[in-house]
């Protein structure tokens, strides 16, 4: 498994650029900014992009979408519930940030429990709403990546359009802390963490 994370932009997001060693096939997930250091690591790899996956559409994920896409071709993938704010530019709120606008639809569409493959590798999308309606994570070997739905010691903010706080934790404890101790969480934000780590000192779900 290749695994990179590429911190981008002024909000610090985490961009992970996931590949399969033998065939070269890759995801590229939430690229939130920089969209040649994305690219950049792509390329260091050569791995060919077959899905780029957002976790939502909150604009800090999005905002070198177009780069990543015009230059990989490859198709964006989101959860159903956040496709109106990818499309307009106001509630995915990179009208306000300083970059370019983006109003896109996802060419597919993601659901719980669906299964996408990358050469050999599962990836198991868990739908994990409160930070956003669609907000999801992505489970495969001993990885889950989070999003905005779980940091290391917190969770996501839940005061933003489609924002529910009983709703995250819920969906963080049925769907997330179900999992083994040993997965490495991978947030949207900030350090990694474990599933094992979360469940015993994250002060929002004890």
């Amino acid at each position: 498994m290749i695994l990179e994370r590429v911190v981008v932009g002024s909000y610090a997001v985490n961009c992970y650029i996931v590949g399969d060693e033998k065939t070269r096939e890759a995801i590229v997930v939430d690229p939130g900014a920089d969209g040649k250091a994305i690219l950049a690591a792509v390329n260091k790899h050569n791995l060919k992009v077959k899905y780029i996956i957002l976790t939502h559409a909150h604009g800090d994920h999005i905002g070198a979408l177009d780069v990543v896409k015009a230059e990989t071709k490859a198709p964006v993938l989101l959860h159903q519930n956040d496709d109106g704010m990818l499309q307009d530019k106001n509630r995915n709120f990179t009208s306000f940030m300083g970059g370019k606008a983006i109003e896109m639809g996802a060419d597919q569409f993601l659901n719980d429990g669906d299964v996408l493959n990358i050469g050999d590798m599962e990836l198991k999308i868990i739908h994990t709403p409160g930070h956003s309606k669609g907000g999801i994570c992505i489970l495969f070997e001993n990885v889950l990546i989070c999003g905005d739905s779980l940091f290391a010691g917190s969770i996501g903010r839940t005061d933003l359009e489609g924002g529910n706080y009983a709703q995250l934790i819920q969906a963080i404890k049925d769907k997330i802390l179900v999992l083994d101790d040993s997965i490495n969480v991978l947030p949207g934000h900030g350090p990694t963490s474990t599933i094992g780590r979360e469940r015993v000192s994250n002060p929002f779900l004890s």
